[in-house]
Order: structure tokens, then C-alpha cells, then sequence
């Protein structure tokens, strides 16, 4: 497959977007200026980055407790996602949210979500309330390795593959949940081969290659928007970070992953080898990856900025927007 110029600088503005955006908010968290617990996905920008270029703008995803590589990948703001994480009234969900609940149905964001699992579901009634409307647009279904020993991953597939439903669910295996080795929970060395117990394509991807991410996203997406049902693609990829900012389980003797694992897979990392790609191929000069790293940084200031100086939710606004 032949990628175009601007849709490689437009993956790799994403993976870049996406690596400062979570860099800072863990600064951010370890120095308590944000509130409660986040999950960054510093390691994992490739599978977010490469799906989403795939997909237009009216279609649609779910995301994880770690969304927020997906939400920046699908065209989320950074000032707005910002906000959100201070808790401060000009967030997307005007601070209610936080960090794993934010939301843009106007950008095809069905919202992040807490419940491990959750989303499959909600992709999956996507799906299906875009084919009842005629519409041909895909949802994609992003989910890690623990949600596939879920109830709602076995129900997901099978209703949309009776159903032939137009949804791509994208598995970013990478390794663990929270501190537990996924070999030690699942029964299959590759989650991919489940694809097998319902009938539909099934493969394994280099999580961390943007470009082979891309191939395997635009191939699911056509078939699903075809009408010929849905794709499991897992992305094998690694979270360089703890499970959860300020966690101390990888440290000392009692870790549950050793610093040389870590060490290795920062070697494999999504952006260097794009960088890399970039300079082999003669495609991209490396200076317009530097304007790209420039802007983003400028744009990253920006929305910490906006996020400091906006204001906090006010008591009187406690029941809005709440429904029950």
C-alpha cells in the first residue's frame, strides 16, 4: 500500500501529539497539580494513530480507562482534554468526567470508559444503530488484552458477526492487566485467534509500526464498510509507564516486569521507527518531523494554560448534564 505524504505527517503529528500530551500529564499528576488517578499510553501511539487515520470524521469509537491516545488520534483538542483532567468547567464534559470518561460525539467520540469492557458493547450497538439508519459508517472498538476474557468481548463478536455489523474491534495487547501477565490469564497465546470461534478475520499486528497499524485498520474499515461484518485486529504493543501514574508495583523486588523488558520495547519505539522510516524512504524531510514536534509543544503550552486559567464547575451546576 502506497501511503501518501500527507497522511504519513498527519500519523505521525498524531503519535507526536499524543507522546507530549501524555509525557506532560504525567508530569503533571506526579506533582499533584491534577486530580485523581490517570492511565497514559506512552509506548502505544502507533495503534491509536494508525487506526484512526483510517476512519472519517463522522465514524465513530469507544475507548478505555487509557483513551487518551485515542480521543487525540480521532481529533480531540488538547486545551478541551485538558481541562477536562484539572476538573475545570471548559472540559469536554465541563470537569464532570476526568480522565477516563471524556466525550465528542461531534468527532465520532463515544466516550472513554472506567469498566474494563465496556465499550465493546456500546461499539457494537454503534454499529447497529448505523446500519438501521442507513448510514455507512464504521465504529471502531478499542479495548486491551483483559477485556478479551470478558463476557462482553464473546457476546460483542458474536452479535456482530450474526449481524454482519460494521465495527472493527482493535485489541492493543500490551502484556498486562494492570499488574497481572496476560499468559497467566488467557487462554491463547494470541487473542486474535478468536476471530476463529465466530467466523470473522482475525490477525496480528505490529502495535508498534504505524504504517502496518494503518494497512490492516484500512483493510477492517472497507470490509466493514462493505457490509462484510466485523475484523478483531490485535496490536501487539507495550505501555512504557505503570499501569497507573505514581505506581510503584514495577519497582524493586517485587516487580512484576523488570527494567530490561521496559528497556526493550522503548528500543521498538513507535516514533523513532516512523523517524527512521522517514529518513530510509526520502519521503519526509526531517525537518518537517521537527515543525510537527515544534507545533505540537507550542499547542501542548497552550492547553496547559487554558486548563490553569479556566474556572472550576460551580456547586450550583452539580446536577446538570446528570441523568439517571
Amino acid at each position: 500500500m502506497d501511503i501518501g505524504k500527507d497522511l504519513l505527517l498527519e500519523m505521525y503529528r498524531a503519535m507526536v501529539r499524543i507522546r507530549l500530551f501524555e509525557g506532560k500529564v504525567r508530569d503533571l499528576a506526579t506533582a499533584n497539580e491534577i486530580p485523581g488517578f490517570v492511565h497514559v499510553s506512552i509506548g502505544e501511539e502507533a495503534s491509536a494513530a494508525g487506526v484512526c487515520a483510517a476512519l472519517r470524521k463522522t465514524d465513530r469509537i469507544t475507548s478505555t480507562h487509557r483513551g487518551h491516545g485515542h480521543l487525540i488520534a480521532k481529533g480531540g483538542r488538547l486545551a478541551e482534554m485538558m481541562a477536562e483532567i484539572y476538573g475545570k468547567r471548559t472540559g469536554y464534559c465541563k470537569g464532570k468526567g476526568g480522565s477516563m470518561h471524556i466525550v465528542d460525539f461531534n468527532l465520532g467520540i463515544l466516550g472513554a470508559n472506567g469498566i474494563v469492557g465496556a465499550g465493546l458493547p456500546i461499539a457494537t450497538g454503534s454499529a447497529l444503530a448505523a446500519v438501521i439508519a442507513k448510514r455507512d459508517d464504521v465504529t471502531v472498538c478499542f479495548f486491551g488484552d483483559g477485556a478479551s476474557n470478558e463476557g462482553t468481548f464473546h457476546e460483542s463478536l458474536n452479535l456482530a458477526a450474526i449481524w454482519k455489523l460494521p465495527v472493527v474491534y482493535v485489541c492493543e495487547n500490551n502484556g498486562f492487566g494492570e499488574f497481572t501477565p496476560m499468559q497467566t490469564v488467557t487462554s491463547v497465546k494470541d487473542i486474535a485467534v478468536r476471530a476463529q470461534a465466530y467466523g470473522i478475520p482475525g490477525y496480528v499486528v505490529d502495535g508498534n509500526d504505524v504504517l502496518e497499524v494503518y494497512r490492516y485498520a484500512s483493510e477492517a474499515v472497507a470490509r466493514a464498510r462493505a457490509g462484510e461484518g466485523p475484523t478483531l485486529l490485535e496490536c501487539k504493543t507495550y505501555r512504557w509507564e505503570g499501569h497507573v501514574v505514581g505506581e510503584q508495583a514495577f519497582l524493586g523486588s517485587g516487580a512484576y516486569r523488570t527494567e530490561q523488558e521496559i528497556n526493550e520495547w522503548k528500543a521498538r519505539c513507535p516514533l523513532v521507527r516512523f523517524q527512521k522510516f522517514a529518513a530510509e524512504s526520502g519521503k519526509i524531510d526531517a525537518a518537517e518531523l521537527k515543525r510537527i514536534e515544534e507545533e505540537t509543544a507550542a499547542e501542548l503550552d497552550a492547553a496547559v494554560k487554558f486548563a490553569r486559567e479556566s474556572p472550576l464547575p460551580a456547586p450550583s451546576e452539580v446536577a446538570e448534564d446528570v441523568y439517571v
